[in-house]
């Protein structure tokens, strides 16, 4: 930069109509902007988590409640937060996705969490079945083809001790504001991300 040259700032947005014509500069203020956007990411989780308190989809708790007490067993029963926190978010996906509820949490979650939490997110739908699916006419035993994964009973364990059970209007759950604390946590930064470059 020469004598007196002053620097320019960064303006908020990106010059850029079309990805072809982007710039470094326009990708650092791209950057600049998104950062507030990616710390708000907890915020969203936990306002879409206030969300599912809007419906019981016929149970005897609303869908938020059901979470609660997911995780409120979890943390009671001694498992580490990251898994307290995978409790709380497994039903998630309802919003947006009920076809396919257990997807869609496990897709968010995926670069925050083990592969073990990340597999039973993406498999609980299909392991809770066992529970009720014969009452629908369908095979109770769907969760048979995945005997013998490593994370098979990580996942049915889940559903027995914490998914299935957590149906009680009568149970003391925690409050969301005290899982808050470990959700940010959790979610604070990836692990793993196309995003993000791998460390040397």
């Amino acid at each position: 930069m020469a004598d007196g040259e002053m620097m320019k700032p960064l303006t908020a947005k990106a010059a850029f109509h079309a990805m072809t014509e982007g710039t470094a500069e326009d990708w650092a203020r791209i950057s600049a902007a998104g950062a507030a956007f990616h710390r708000a990411h907890a915020d969203r989780l936990l306002e879409a988590l206030r969300e599912l308190g809007h419906d019981s989809g016929g149970f005897a708790v609303n869908r938020l409640e059901h979470s609660l007490q997911t995780a409120t067993r979890a943390f009671r029963d001694g498992r580490d937060e990251e898994y307290v926190v995978c409790a709380l978010i497994h039903d998630i996906g309802d919003l947006m996705g009920p076809a396919n509820h257990a997807e869609i949490g496990a897709v968010i979650m995926k670069p925050y969490v083990s592969e073990a939490n990340h597999w039973m997110l993406d498999k609980h739908g299909i392991f809770q079945g066992y529970y009720f699916f014969h009452h629908l006419g369908l095979d109770r035993d769907m969760r048979e083809q995945f005997r013998g994964h490593p994370h098979f009973e990580h996942c049915a364990q889940f559903c027995h001790l914490y998914d299935q059970s957590s149906f009680d209007p009568d149970y003391d759950s925690m409050p969301l504001e005290a899982f808050e604390p470990m959700l940010r946590k959790v979610v604070e930064r990836p692990r793993t991300s196309i995003y993000r470059r791998t460390e040397a």
